[in-house]
């Protein structure tokens, strides 16, 4: 016979902002929105979290800080703390460890569990559960929303549809009666364009999208339209991992005032390139495809990548690859708001070779002298001619 399995999901309720409710206790039952400084509606950041009495009033994360403040003035505005969010992210996987080993960490605030061979120490699948709650209430002083089901989709899906503080089980025999009522965009992969081009073909639920054929929707979405189709017929045999695979190393900046100088925006992209370089050598990485984001004034934001033919992280080259997918917008005339560098494709440091030729082994030894003088005395501490001073 097959064996069991019960997944569970785990996400932590605007965790920053309980966070910070937490331990401000003249918080609590306010609206509280944690990110950059919103300036009386005049910030250019963007809102990281907040609390579900922010949420009453329209803000939502990733919203504009300026809309935020404009939809809820009187909020209490916060910076982002992630120091202090990652020791209480390490306290919770801390407790998520005690009740089995096999812990897939998703985000700093939200993980998958298999609890297939563990749960019975704990009493039931949904006693487990409760007792995770209950473990992180009273030792983080939080709440978490958990979903139970026998697939990662299924759990995902219940500990959302759960929040704030809820527990929410899916028994083997009922995901499909459970998935099927439910929006399509609720399924993994399905963003708004998806959404639309689904609808447009009638398909508005789950269960529209499981009345479908595997081919039709393979030809009308491709390999993703299979995938798809068997997320909705309720096949999901993705299993927890315990290894979480670094994907891709990326950093961005918002200006102050959008901006149309080319050498101002040059000048922080070098930065940015900079600081991608650092992050690639801290963690032994090469990449292959380096991609530029950039977001102009109406907040349209496109995205240009490009692979190399040799793996790198040496600043030098993602500065030249960065410069040659900005040219692509240097007749554009709309100013920009913001500007971004994602190293991807990567590949370990180790495993490849270091030192093709003498001059790489120059660069090599400067690149890691740099490195071990920003590490020590700030991110600012040395820089290169073509990044602005910060």
């Amino acid at each position: 016979m097959e064996k069991e399995r019960y997944i569970v999901h785990v996400d932590m309720d605007a965790f920053f902002a309980s966070v910070e409710q937490r331990d401000n206790p003249t918080y609590l039952g306010k609206p509280v929105i944690v990110g950059s400084d919103p300036k009386s509606g005049h910030g250019r950041g963007v809102v990281s979290t907040c609390s579900y009495e922010a949420r009453k009033w329209g803000v939502h994360s990733a919203m504009p800080i300026s809309i935020a403040y404009r939809q809820c003035p009187s909020a209490i505005f916060l910076p982002v703390d992630m120091e202090k969010y990652s020791r209480v992210s390490s306290q919770i996987f801390e407790i998520l460890g005690y009740f089995t080993p096999c812990v897939e960490q998703v985000s700093i605030d939200e993980a998958f569990l298999d609890m297939s061979d563990t749960y019975s120490l704990f009493g039931s699948p949904l006693d487990a559960c409760r007792a995770i709650k209950d473990r992180i209430k009273k030792e983080a002083g939080l709440t978490a929303s958990v979903g139970l089901a026998p697939t990662k989709m299924a759990a995902k899906i219940a500990s959302g549809l759960s929040k704030p503080d809820g527990l929410l089980e899916v028994k083997k025999e009922k995901v499909l009666s459970f998935l099927h009522p439910l929006d399509v965009e609720k399924l993994w992969g399905v963003g708004k364009k998806t959404k639309t081009l689904l609808n447009g073909f009638g398909i508005v639920t789950i269960g529209d999208l499981a009345k479908r054929s595997r081919k039709e929707l393979k030809g009308l979405l491709g390999k993703n339209g299979e995938w798809l189709w068997e997320m909705s017929q309720g096949i999901d045999t993705s299993e927890v991992s315990t290894e979480r695979e670094v994907k891709s190393i990326s950093n961005e900046i918002t200006f102050e005032k959008d901006t149309a100088d080319t050498k101002l925006i040059l000048a922080e992209l070098s930065y940015l390139c900079e600081q991608v370089s650092d992050r690639l050598r801290a963690e032994s990485f090469k990449c292959r495809t380096v991609t530029l984001k950039i977001r102009f004034e109406n907040f349209e934001t496109h995205t240009r990548s490009l692979t190399l033919d040799e793996q790198t992280n040496f600043a030098e080259a993602l500065i030249k690859t960065v410069r040659e997918l900005f040219s692509e917008f240097s007749a554009a005339e709309r100013k920009v708001r913001l500007v971004g560098v994602r190293a991807s494709n990567l590949y370990c440091a180790d495993e490849i070779s270091l030192f093709p030729d003498k001059n790489d082994a120059r660069k090599e030894k400067l690149s890691k002298t740099v490195a071990i003088i920003r590490s020590k005395f700030g991110s600012d501490s040395i820089l290169r001619a073509s990044s602005r001073k910060r």
